[in-house]
């Protein structure tokens, strides 16, 4: 039987790590927050195993400077070095960035910039993971990939979550709208998968029973216009009410009342030299002490206007 070939070094033909135009692409940006650790590795390795690059960072020893294929090593070891360095956020890459150093260096050191005091980092991460709420975060699904991400987080430094209890910090940070599904999730003890799709459900229940803003600015709209026209009813109700009055004080009406315009007013017709009685009628009987028509008038002249009032027989 013919020996092995070395993986290391034996590379028949373009290496698949030529091919690897942006590994951003295909990595995300590891900066501690948006993306952990833990989700970095996980999509490193997983692109190291198929561009068959994973002996460059997962410590296997390099090949001797004196081997046929050291050269060609080198060179796929400084591209997984530029993957490394591509999809680090530029806080990490200060911290990472040196001369003269292999992939599995970069790859050791980015470990223990997250992996060390291990025992600090994870009481940091107990108080966020047990303090995390809905309402600190800005929505339902960004609630629970934080979590997630904590509980991630805290496997990395050997303090894993178990999934019971991670469903069950996914309840105790709700707010009193999701009591009800709350309490069933408690009492079902459904995975993590499931209880993260019964509160999406119940997230899209309670919007749907929320109108719309369109429609809340379109009901105030009516609204307003409903009030207006009241008030204009109102005020022309008054105007007709003034009218009444005024009519009842003079026949005086200047329109504001119940008269059209296409009526007129006509004046009583008397005699040249009388003067018109007042109006509308006098307000005492002719029989009480106090004439009515003493207002400056001749006697003579109440006298004619008292016979001209008196039945005719």
């Amino acid at each position: 039987m013919g020996d092995k070939s070395d993986p290391k070094t034996d590379y028949k033909g373009l290496h698949p790590a030529y091919t690897v135009s942006n590994i951003a692409t295909k990595v995300r940006t590891l900066d501690g927050t948006k993306v952990s650790y833990s989700s970095w590795t996980k999509l490193f390795t997983l692109q190291a195993v198929a561009y068959k690059v994973l002996h460059h960072i997962d410590g296997s020893t390099p090949p001797a400077k004196t081997d046929d294929g050291y050269d060609q090593w080198k060179e796929i070891d400084a591209l997984v070095l530029q993957w490394i360095y591509s999809t680090l956020s530029d806080d990490l890459l200060a911290r990472v960035l040196d001369t003269d150093v292999t992939a599995q260096a970069a790859w050791d050191k980015v470990k223990s910039i997250f992996l060390s005091n291990k025992g600090s980092r994870a009481a940091a991460l107990e108080q966020q993971f047990s303090n995390l709420t809905l309402s600190a975060c800005s929505s339902m699904d960004d609630y629970a990939q934080k979590l997630k991400d904590l509980a991630n987080q805290l496997t990395d430094v050997d303090h894993p979550v178990s999934e019971s209890r991670l469903v069950l910090q996914l309840v105790r940070g709700l707010p009193a709208e999701y009591d009800v599904v709350g309490a069933f999730i408690n009492q079902s003890s459904p995975s993590w998968d499931t209880a993260r799709s019964m509160l999406q459900l119940e997230t899209q229940r309670q919007s749907a029973r929320q109108p719309a803003p369109a429609v809340l600015a379109a009901a105030s709209d009516s609204k307003n216009t409903c009030q207006q026209a009241g008030n204009s009813s109102s005020g022309g109700n008054q105007g007709r009410g003034r009218g009444g009055q005024g009519r009842g004080r003079g026949r005086n009406n200047r329109g504001r009342g119940r008269s059209s315009p296409g009526q007129q007013q006509w004046q009583g017709y008397w005699p040249p030299g009388w003067t018109p009685p007042p109006s509308p009628y006098p307000s005492q009987p002719f029989g009480q002490t106090g004439d009515p028509y003493s207002s400056g008038q001749p006697r003579g002249f109440q006298d004619r206007l008292l016979g001209l009032l008196q039945p005719q027989t």
